[in-house]
């Protein structure tokens, strides 16, 4: 079964930038429209954005819609996210997967964002 490790999180400051990966360990990534999702303390999880198998055709949340871009590299089987002009809104777990979470979820990477 495909295992999905997030990584890249951290504590930045207003303002900043980060960028998460998410490594997929079977090729079916390169079949699969792919997405992040996040969940912050106390809130169900949301997806925040998603990308066809081609890497075109993305899509975002419009609280994420002109800061973050998503994009894929189908020859290393792994996803990212440039997350810029971070606010403590964006601060939660983030999480990749399938865009319907078909795939068991990885323990996901922390993002911080505060002052």
């Amino acid at each position: 079964q495909v295992q999905l490790v997030e990584s890249g999180g951290g504590l930045v400051q207003p303002g900043g930038s980060l960028r998460l990966s998410c490594a997929a360990s079977g090729s079916e990534f390169i079949f699969l429209r792919m997405a992040w999702y996040r969940q912050a303390p106390g809130k169900q999880r949301e997806l925040v954005a998603s990308i066809s198998n081609r890497g075109v055709i993305p899509n975002y949340a419009d609280s994420v819609k002109g800061r973050f871009t998503i994009s894929r590299d189908n020859a290393k089987f792994t996803l990212y996210l440039q997350m810029n002009n971070l606010n403590p809104e964006d601060t939660a777990v983030y999480y990749c997967n399938t865009d319907n979470g078909y795939w068991p979820w990885g323990q996901g990477t922390q993002v911080t964002v505060s002052s």
